[in-house]
Parts: C-alpha cells; structure tokens; sequence
C-alpha cells in the first residue's frame, strides 16, 4: 500500500500530528505559555507527548510527522511506538537537515543550525535510523529554499536514492516566501531518469497560500502533498485579531482553528494536513476540521485574509521563540 493509500485509509483521513511543538521545550507558536507543563523537563513533555499521541491514535490520525531538530521528538515517537504494539498502520516521517542546538532551553540564543551537506545526512540518517529503525516511512530535507544545495547536489541526490531503494520515500519541506519556486525545481530533480522527491510538505494557510498552484503541480507529478503551520504557528487562533474567521466560525458552529484547517483541507492537492497541537483539547478542535464544510462564498472571503508572502515571512521571522 502506498503511502497515499495508507493516510487515505486512515479513520480520520488526510490529517497527521506534527511533533515540533511536543518534542523540544521551545518552539515559535504562540501561547505556548498557557500550552505546555509549567516545567518543560524531558520527562514531562515526554508525557504530554505520549498523551497527545494516545489522542491522535484513538481519534483516527495514522501519520506522525518529527525531525532531528525537534527536539527529542523521534525518540519519543520511537518510544511511544514501542509502548503501543497496535500502531503498525501508524506512517512515520521524519526531517533532516537541521541540528538542535538549543540543549533543552527554551531561551537559547540558537536553536537550530541548518546545513544540506551531506555529511550532515549521513549522520543524521544514522541517527534517525537508530530511533526509528524500520518505522522510517518518509524522509525529508527540512526547509528547502531555492538556493539549497539540496536541489542541485548530485552526491547528495545519489545518496537519497540509496535510501529509496530501500523503500523509504524521499521527500522535502518547503519554507520562505519562494516556495513555489522551491518545489517546482525540486520536481526536475531525477536520479537515473527517475524524479527523486515523491513527497512536498510546505506551509500554506489561510495568510500565507502562495504555494498553492506549484503544490497543485507536486501532486499531479505524483507526490504527495503535506501541508504545515495550517495555524500560522498560532496567529490564527487569535479570533479578535481575524474578525472574519470569527465570523465564519459562528456561522458554522465551529471554532477558528476548525474553520482555518477545513478550508486547507478544502484543496483538492492537499493528502495530509498537520495538526501542530501541543495539548489534547487543541487535537481534538483541530480534527473537528475533517467533518467541517465550507461553502463557496465562504471560502471566498477566507481567501481575502492572503498576506504577501514576504509580508507573511517577515512577520514569521519576528515571532518569539517560547
């Protein structure tokens, strides 16, 4: 079964979990004050992630999302899997391409440094694959932008395709106001003839939808399509700040974040959205979303939130880490 299959077939289809707000003490969505255990030890985010995992599961969610750079997210996705024999339908994706640097602080100067080498591949394909072993399903470059050595790297590419054949899909992330342009360069690279990336994860939400006609694309080529930060790391969960999403909201009977992940999930290009939820209540509001229609007129007048990407960049780059 492919892995369009496997989330298609999933009881709660076309949603997975994010682990970049469970599995490091810091992290840049907002109101993750009121969001987290007073004190972020290791073992009890350890916890909340093992309860926020144990929601998704039981709600319907097959795919986990996690990265080297989040943290200890992998080994608690890997810990969590061992504790929970039943979870072979569970897909596993993971990142690499960036290093956590920030040693369990949510104040560090420095909480990650990005690098496409491939020396940084292979150790942190070791790495991954020491946590994960066989559960690795889908492996991505972490937040590609046009100038990445990633797009043009044959060593790199060759190196990719290795993993391929192994049968673990090759992927990458997208971030910055050229995603559009990311991936669909990323849609020329081949290997032996043969496109190496079959899976594109970029944000797109309802401030920042400029990737929409290139993911469109990504998916007629035969990728998958994940879509991240549907939340705009918690700006969109501001209701006094977005009037009109409010607005849809109360016409619907739902809540902003429902509102805000039902019209991504309204893409026809879109196979699997993330939930970044760090709290179970934030999960179960977000899956709301699966069941949640929108008609046309509404969709419309979503549509004229859209920010300029480089506005939208610009604004992410300025928002706290917490």
């Amino acid at each position: 079964m492919s892995f369009e299959q496997l989330v298609a077939a999933a009881p709660t289809p076309r949603f997975g979990l994010g682990l970049a707000a469970l599995g490091r003490p810091g992290y840049i969505n907002l109101g993750r004050t009121e969001d987290l255990p007073v004190e972020r030890t290791v073992s009890a985010m350890r916890e909340r992630a093992y309860e926020v995992l144990d929601a998704a599961y039981e709600q319907g969610v097959r795919y986990l999302d996690t990265a080297r750079s989040y943290g200890r997210s992998e080994e608690f996705v890997a810990e969590w899997l061992e504790r929970r024999p039943d979870t072979r339908d569970v897909v596993v994706g993971s990142k690499w391409g960036y290093t956590y640097t920030a040693d369990w602080r949510a104040d560090a100067e420095v909480h990650e440094v990005k690098d496409h080498s491939v020396p940084t591949y292979d150790r942190q394909v070791a790495e991954t694959r020491d946590l994960l072993g066989k559960r690795l399903d889908l492996y991505q470059i972490h937040s590609v932008t046009p100038d990445s050595p990633a797009l043009t790297d044959p060593d790199l590419h060759y190196r990719l395709a290795e993993l391929a054949a192994e049968g673990v899909i090759i992927g990458l992330s997208t971030s910055g106001p050229s995603q559009a342009d990311t991936i669909r360069a990323a849609l020329n690279v081949t290997v032996d003839r043969a496109p190496l990336f079959r899976s594109v994860q970029a944000t797109y939400n309802l401030l920042e939808p400029s990737a929409g006609e290139a993911l469109g694309a990504a998916q007629e080529a035969g990728c998958v399509v994940i879509v991240k930060e549907g939340m705009a790391n918690g700006r969109l969960a501001d209701a006094a700040a977005f009037a009109l999403l409010h607005q849809v909201a109360e016409e619907t009977g739902s809540t902003c974040d429902a509102v805000a992940l039902a019209a991504i999930l309204h893409q026809p290009w879109a196979d699997a959205v993330l939930s970044g939820a760090a709290t179970v209540d934030q999960l179960t509001s977000n899956l709301r979303a699966a069941s949640l229609l929108l008609d046309a007129d509404q969709l419309a007048r979503l549509a004229t939130l859209a920010e300029p990407a480089q506005a939208y960049w610009q604004h992410r780059s300025e928002l706290p880490w917490s």
